[in-house]
């Protein structure tokens, strides 16, 4: 079999001292930390679209790599472009991808087509995961690129595009079980509006539930274990999506009952656009009993879209492992690398550079997030905040038995009321301690 990246070599762990840019330098898969390896902690996936698919292309110019993996007929480039993402995930031990339908095989001139092409390379891709051991983290529909999908699709006002949506993902959601796949993720591409003149939101929002009842009930009915997954986005391309943010997602999710089926695949890029940082994001998927998964990047406080950039923060991933920790760690989730490397980075080599220093910076958080935890500081200083509520009067409150009558005896008793600091900058401090 041909080696399509005969200038990336197999990248191995040398540890933080190494200069050698096509090693790790954090990531130690087989390390122990917190009582599992890193590479269970962080179960890395390799984003189909942006790294085998996406040529640098944006609003403003052209592709500047070529990804036709040596081929011109859309099938073979298919299967070659199959070959060369195993080859990258095993040469970077990724261990898991995710995918779009649209991105293994190119869409037909009609629905059977597409069906038939995704039949042929799943065969392929079961294969190719048998022989280097990989694994599907999730799948899903691309039910946005096509022009039919330009007013949304399970929010599309047009009842032929609603069904075609539904055919879609029940094909890639068969495709996703017969991968062995333990999630698949709505994402609402154009699941929103660009003005209120002529959008009825009631049935929009009526219309999308009942497509993930159907759907998310038929997957079950195929042998489907894993979770389903919704990513909040609150804006690009639409002015306003649905899926806002991680709260937004949580009461459409109660409203159509479907919160003990679904869980939130929070992204860090989408999560800045809402408004919030990553952290506040996935605490509030935690604390709601949503969490899920999470698309790894990062994006540019500067620009005001999606850019999508590898994640080298390390505040940022530290604070995400933290999360992750405190969730019990991932179930049928992980960590994809939803990141394409800058337009002006257009080689494999950079893409390999880009995947090192993302998975890096998530073993340092890693690393750090384990070691906030274990010194404690942090949490007690937490604990200590709130111990007001462990007897008394707050205990009552905690137990949702204190009545209005009681909290009014208690507030007239009392007289004024004396609240310490929250000392958000010693917290900091301790932050950068453990850090540095």
């Amino acid at each position: 079999m041909k080696e399509f990246f005969a200038d990336i070599p197999y990248v191995k762990y040398e540890g933080a001292k190494s200069t050698n840019p096509m090693a790790f330098h954090y990531y130690n898969p087989d390390e122990v930390i917190a009582g599992k390896t890193m590479r269970e902690h962080l179960k890395f996936a390799m984003s189909y679209w942006h790294t085998m698919c996406a040529e640098g292309s944006d609003m403003f110019g052209v592709g500047s790599m070529t990804k036709n993996y040596g081929a011109s007929d859309p099938m073979e480039i298919a299967r070659n472009k199959a070959y060369a993402a195993f080859e990258f995930m095993n040469k970077l031990s990724i261990d898991y991808f995710c995918f779009h339908d649209r991105d293994i095989a190119p869409e037909g001139s009609s629905l059977a087509e597409s069906n038939a092409r995704l039949d042929e390379i799943s065969d392929l891709l079961a294969e190719l995961m048998k022989k280097y051991d990989k694994k599907v983290l999730w799948g899903t529909a691309n039910c946005f690129g096509n022009p039919r999908y330009m007013h949304g699709a399970g929010t599309s006002p047009n009842a032929d595009v609603f069904a075609f949506a539904a055919a879609q993902i029940k094909k890639a959601m068969e495709i996703t079980v017969k991968l062995g796949g333990n999630g698949y993720v709505y994402w609402g591409g154009r699941e929103g509006y660009e003005t209120l003149l002529n959008t009825d939101m009631g049935l929009e929002l009526d219309n999308l539930g009942y497509l993930l009842q159907l759907t998310s009930a038929y997957a079950r009915s195929i042998g489907f274990k894993g979770d389903f997954y919704i990513e909040p986005k609150p804006k690009e391309p639409t002015k306003h999506q649905y899926d806002f943010d991680a709260a937004t997602v949580c009461g459409f999710l109660r409203k159509y009952g479907l919160d003990k089926d679904f869980r939130l695949n929070i992204e860090a890029n989408h999560a800045t656009l809402a408004g919030h940082t990553f952290q506040h994001e996935l605490a509030t998927a935690r604390v709601n009993g949503a969490f899920g998964s999470i698309d790894a990047n990062q994006g540019d406080m500067l620009l005001g879209w999606d850019t999508d950039q590898f994640p080298t923060n390390v505040y940022d991933t530290t604070f995400c492992m933290i999360e992750v920790l405190k969730a019990g760690g991932f179930t049928n989730g992980g960590l994809n690398f939803d990141a394409k490397a800058r337009r002006g980075s257009n080689t494999w080599e950079d893409i390999a550079y880009s995947y090192i220093a993302g998975m890096d910076a998530f073993a340092l958080g890693l690393r750090k997030a384990a070691a906030i935890i274990e010194d404690g500081t942090i949490d007690k200083f937490v604990a200590d905040r709130y111990a007001s509520y462990n007897d008394g009067i707050g205990k009552k409150i905690m137990d949702k038995c204190a009545t209005i009558e009681e909290l009014e005896a208690h507030a007239l008793a009392m007289g004024d009321v004396s609240v310490s600091s929250g000392r958000q900058e010693y917290l900091e401090n301790v932050m950068n301690r453990i850090l540095f």
